[in-house]
């Protein structure tokens, strides 16, 4: 009898876990999405939408994922788009199998070091021909539809054609963001995006007939209409006038990368990351020395718990800027770096009395707040509770801003995180993929399967761990955990940290006095990233899905009696 009351309270202290996972908490702005059916997540109502329909028509999560992308290359250019590269992560319900998607591009193959000091290139220009790398969304677009897919190109790419010929109404965000006054020099750039007489407000019409021919393009003949065809040459033709060294080799012999996920638990969670080239290691890292401190006993966003996460922050990037690189080129010591032992030795650092200024390794140059910070993140989860956790991004804004005739995109600049000092793990080569800020993630316990993301260069790794911590520590709905203030930090050192200013000021004086120096942020900043999540209860068979208020996206249901 005792036995059976003891298995009676772990059973309720279960579902009572479970029930408060998924209750609301106060001040949450939105309800989560929840349906038996599929969920698509994205920065933009229009992309939610397209994926949402592309379920409707029997497609499944990788479909619906690819049509919202796409989309999303449409009606927000200035932060992705199929000039720029893709990472995913695919969770199979029937299985319970994970599947990493690397489609980062690679450089061309001509252009190394030594070839840029021939040409007097000592410091790569942001905006320049020397960082573009070979795009990879849509060889992503091709390698996710192919192992996974249901519909054809044809059919996933039909909402994005439609948008991009027909034209749709800027959202509040969209007119915010869309013009780069530092690229109206770029060839191509302003004809192509600055089509307004004055500058552009929500509800003005935006048309980009040329990218509506490029994806029909693919749309008919698949990958090969990006690598390897007309449109290739066209490209090359373009990148060769502006001093580059692409070929059409470079292009035609691409292929993306399927890895294996990195994991590391976290209080009785899994959470997952791809590995190197990307930095998503280092939020393994960060979850790894926060669970040395009582995150929970501290108190969300409390002065003791965000002194522990900036601090872990940037003792994790302090190692992976050292050691991350292309794998193919140089040993990354992986599962060292997320090794609970290194964690161990790296918690004992933290003094929970002041900021350290220094970072570890001291080696380590803070020279990175030049790299971009523009990137859309998106999830989906089918009926049969199927998820893709998906990342795109141009790297910088629109990237490089160049766009070759009659293609309507921009080309990413993804090359700038190269280093031009040999010997290096990002020492730039030919045919090697940099150091990549864009990541994917999913977090598991149990019943409960989270596929998740937050956007924002650098802000990436960091963002992630916190959400984890309102998920894991503060027992947080998806929703909740999306709309919490955050911080971020750019720099890899220094004591300069970012936050919303919706963190209360007796907590940032607290901060302040142990010697952070905080610059303040709107609410519902773009600085911390836009992010999303889709959740499956697999044990009641229920969907979930949040989406972020800092965007000018919606988590959208799939409708019933379509599938």
């Amino acid at each position: 009898m005792k036995r059976l009351s003891y298995l009676t309270m772990f059973l309720f202290a279960s579902v009572l876990a479970v029930a408060q996972q998924f209750s609301s908490v106060p001040g949450q702005g939105r309800s989560m999405v929840v349906s038996k059916l599929g969920i698509v997540s994205t920065p933009q109502f229009l992309a939610s939408q397209a994926g949402a329909h592309v379920l409707e028509e029997g497609g499944n999560a990788v479909d619906a994922a690819i049509a919202a992308n796409a989309v999303m290359g449409v009606v927000q250019p200035y932060v992705n788009g199929i000039g720029g590269d893709l990472f995913a992560i695919y969770y199979e319900a029937k299985t319970g199998k994970l599947y990493g998607l690397n489609s980062s591009g690679w450089s061309p193959k001509a252009l190394t070091i030594d070839y840029l000091k021939s040409k007097g290139v000592t410091e790569m220009n942001p905006i320049g021909v020397e960082t573009v790398d070979v795009p990879g969304a849509v060889a992503g677009w091709d390698a996710l539809r192919s192992r996974f897919g249901s519909l054809p190109f044809s059919q996933l790419l039909a909402p994005a054609i439609y948008y991009a010929q027909d034209g749709f109404p800027l959202a509040e965000r969209n007119a915010r963001y869309w013009i780069a006054k530092s690229l109206f020099g770029q060839p191509g750039y302003k004809e192509t995006y600055d089509i307004w007489t004055t500058a552009p407000k929500p509800g003005d019409l935006f048309r980009n007939p040329a990218l509506a021919n490029s994806l029909r393009q693919i749309a008919a003949h698949g990958r090969d209409a990006f690598y390897n065809g007309p449109m290739t040459e066209t490209m090359v033709k373009f990148l060769d006038a502006q001093g580059g060294a692409h070929t059409l080799e470079d292009f035609r012999d691409f292929q993306p990368e399927w890895v294996a996920p990195v994991s590391t638990t976290y209080r009785g969670w899994t959470v997952y990351e791809l590995p190197p080239n990307g930095q998503g290691i280092a939020a393994l890292t960060m979850l790894n020395i926060m669970e040395h401190f009582p995150m929970a006993q501290y108190g969300h966003n409390s002065v003791d718990a965000l002194h522990v996460m900036i601090e872990a922050k940037k003792l994790a990037y302090a190692d992976m800027y050292k050691y991350v690189g292309d794998p193919r080129f140089t040993p990354i010591p992986v599962h060292e770096m997320i090794s609970k032992q290194l964690a161990d030795k790296s918690a004992k650092l933290i003094d929970m009395s002041k900021a350290s200024c220094q970072v570890v390794p001291a080696e380590i140059a803070a020279e990175l707040n030049k790299h971009g910070n523009s990137t859309i993140y998106l999830s989906v989860i089918d009926k049969d509770g199927n998820i893709v956790s998906l990342i795109q991004s141009n790297y910088a804004g629109y990237g490089t801003g160049l766009v070759a005739p009659g293609l309507g995109f921009s080309f990413q600049n993804r090359g700038l995180s190269f280093k031009l000092a040999p010997g290096l793990p990002n020492s730039l080569a030919g045919h090697k993929r940099p150091l990549h800020t864009i990541i994917p993630a999913f977090m598991q316990k149990g019943d409960l399967h989270i596929g998740f993301g937050i956007m924002g260069g650098w802000n990436q790794a960091q963002a992630h761990a916190q959400f984890v911590s309102n998920i894991v520590d503060f027992g947080m709905n998806v929703q909740a955990a999306l709309e919490q203030p955050r911080f971020t930090k750019d720099s890899f050192d220094g004591c300069d940290v970012s936050m919303e200013e919706t963190i209360p000021p007796d907590v940032r004086a607290g901060l302040a006095g142990r010697g952070h120096q905080i610059r303040l942020l709107e609410p519902f900043s773009f600085a911390v990233g836009q992010g999303a999540a889709v959740v499956r209860d697999a044990g009641r068979q229920v969907n979930f899905a949040a989406g972020d208020p800092r965007s000018d996206g919606a988590a959208i249901p799939q409708e019933p009696g379509t599938e």
